[in-house]
């Protein structure tokens, strides 16, 4: 087992010898994590197996005759079912899609970061062979309050750990615009080019998202809209299922003054607990296109898609979902053009070329190709 690749992101484990205290640690913690607004899942392990059910029960008996069961009752539901070939590291990446910090009693043979508990008389240290421990908590200390300071600490960095990936919503043609508005230019570089030279600094991978001609030097990377969907929800739900434990920023290509700094800005506003980040300008609704949408999100979105609803500022009422007011020095990174009017207005305002053109001369086609992460 200690050879297992684990996913990226907030796993700790708290380890020690059976007596070591490590259920009543986790006990005293949770209800301040979950009080904060986290969503937290502890993962257990028993040798002996589970027995969930008492015996002869009608669940009992469903379970032993082959069938995985789910059990529901008010305000909680639990599901039994049979390990099969899945490691510890295909659960724990199931639960990161779900839950803001996972925690995990015992393993300490995985080489998972861990917190070690010494038993009543044992020496202030991890026995030799376990690994990746990140702190020591005394039998006579302070546990709990030592437990937060780690926290405090410890999770927002392990809440950035997966990998950034950019995606570049295309609009498609614009009838109002007389071309397709990524590839309006300014200073002979198109809109779209623009988005891919802000996201570059900030992520590992940009991938094109929704169908449009594009220009020469594009990246190559592109993915099409999910049979049956459409809209800028289609590009978000493709990019998250294609890279599903990425967190990603997206970007319209038909934001003229979108900045490096702002993807930056943006990023900045990432935390435990935020599963979105859906800025607003003044007074005005959230953007749900230039965004951040961590892993946690796709669950609520594709409930949004399957129930018909193809707007992603639906997201937004979403209890973990952040809308912070964009700062003044940043509200020119949100502004998007529609009409030949907006595009010369903004270029009047904020400095463009010259004359003032209201459309575009396509720049080179390629042809789109799909990646795979």
């Amino acid at each position: 087992m200690a050879d297992i690749t684990l996913p990226a992101g907030p796993i700790l484990a708290v380890c020690g010898w059976s007596g070591s205290g490590k259920t009543t640690l986790l006990e005293r913690a949770l209800p301040d994590l979950t009080g904060s607004g986290l969503r937290v899942c502890v993962v257990k392990h028993d040798a002996h197996g589970i027995r969930y059910d008492a015996r002869g029960k009608d669940s009992d008996r469903l379970f032993d005759a082959g069938a995985d069961v789910a059990l529901g009752g008010p305000g909680e539901s639990f599901v039994r079912r049979r390990a099969g070939d899945r490691e510890l590291s295909g659960l724990l990446a199931e639960l990161l899609a779900e839950y803001d910090l996972v925690l995990v009693e015992g393993h300490k043979d995985t080489p998972l970061p861990k917190l070690w508990l010494p038993r009543e008389g044992d020496p202030p240290a991890a026995p030799d062979g376990v690994t990746a421990v990140q702190e020591i908590l005394p039998w006579d200390t302070d546990r709990l309050a030592a437990l937060r300071t780690f926290l405090r600490t410890w999770l927002p960095e392990a809440w950035r750990e997966p990998p950034v990936y950019g995606g570049i919503l295309l609009g498609g043609e614009s009838r109002r615009m007389g071309a397709p508005k990524h590839l309006l230019e300014i200073d002979g570089q198109t809109l779209y080019a623009r988005a891919e030279d802000a996201l570059r600094p900030h992520v590992a991978r940009i991938v094109r998202l929704g169908e449009g001609t594009v220009p020469e030097g594009a990246t190559p990377d592109h993915l099409p809209d999910p049979p049956g969907l459409a809209g800028p929800l289609a590009g978000i739900l493709a990019a998250l299922r294609w890279a599903p434990h990425a967190t990603w920023v997206f970007a319209p290509a038909d934001h003229p003054g979108l900045r490096p700094e702002s993807v930056g800005w943006l990023l900045e506003q990432r935390a435990p607990g935020r599963w979105a980040v859906l800025p607003h300008v003044g007074t005005g609704p959230v953007e749900p296109l230039l965004a951040l949408y961590d892993a946690r999100a796709r669950r609520p979105l594709e409930a949004l898609a399957a129930g018909g609803l193809r707007a992603p500022s639906r997201h937004a009422d979403h209890p973990c979902t952040y809308s912070p007011p964009v700062p003044d020095e940043h509200t020119a990174s949100w502004i998007n053009v529609n009409t030949p009017e907006e595009w010369k207005r903004w270029r009047s305002e904020e400095g463009g070329e010259a004359d003032g053109g209201s459309t575009a001369t396509p720049a080179t086609p390629r042809s789109p190709r799909t990646g795979s992460p």
